[in-house]
């Protein structure tokens, strides 16, 4: 029996939510060891298994792997949900890129004084509004697909409604002026893995709080 992956990671959202949503759209069951104390790090560099000192880490198929974007990219290809050739996985990695960048800011916002916290919360909703899903809006429409690419569930859907969820914590009517992001939201929420992910209890993990950025900046040190 394949061993479930297994997590290494602070207990909130961070670099590692992407990674849970990917598996848990996949179906794939997975373990999750969070990151609490100094010493815990301090093990997994002595141990050699943070190739450039840096969470998240996840083991699978016997390696141990870093960096988000790689870990990303490899479980996308292994679960069949990377597009069918060259191109499609082109345009994945693109969608991908865009939803992250936004995603980045939401992450990093929650590390600033209040105010300035504030203040990039409501860029970030701007930007949502006026520069990310707009490109999905038209991309939607202009192949009347119920997928982003290739018309078959892909990294990129899952990643499009993480994003879309989060935007909304900040902004409950940010998709008010994009109808088809409504109804593709409604879409892929449906599918029985993500409807899954999304119940209470699932190990999706909630908006970022004080206590989570104390532990991070212990942790880490900064």
């Amino acid at each position: 029996m394949e061993a479930k992956p297994k997590l290494y990671y602070f207990q909130g959202r961070g670099r590692m939510e992407s990674i849970r949503w990917l598996l848990a759209a996949a179906g794939v069951e997975f373990e999750e060891e969070f990151l609490e104390t100094r010493e815990q790090y301090e093990k997994l560099l002595k141990d050699g298994r943070l190739l450039f000192d840096q969470v998240p880490l996840v083991e699978i198929d016997g390696m141990p792997l870093t960096q988000s974007r790689a870990i990303l990219s490899y479980l996308a290809a292994k679960y069949n949900l990377y597009g069918k050739d060259l191109k499609e996985r082109l345009r994945i990695d693109m969608y991908t890129d865009g939803t992250l960048d936004l995603m980045i800011m939401i992450a990093q916002a929650a590390f600033k004084p209040p105010k300035e916290k504030e203040e990039s919360y409501a860029l970030i909703v701007k930007r949502a509004k006026t520069r990310y899903f707009p490109v999905f809006e038209k991309i939607l429409k202009d192949h009347g697909e119920d997928f982003l690419v290739g018309n078959r569930f892909s990294w990129a859907d899952i990643q499009l409604l993480e994003a879309i969820l989060m935007v909304e914590e900040l902004s409950a009517p940010i998709l008010s002026d994009f109808p088809l992001l409504q109804a593709f939201k409604a879409r892929i929420s449906n599918i029985p893995t993500i409807q899954k992910f999304l119940q209470p209890g699932s190990q999706r993990k909630p908006p970022p709080d004080g206590h989570y950025v104390e532990v991070v900046r212990n942790v880490l040190k900064f």
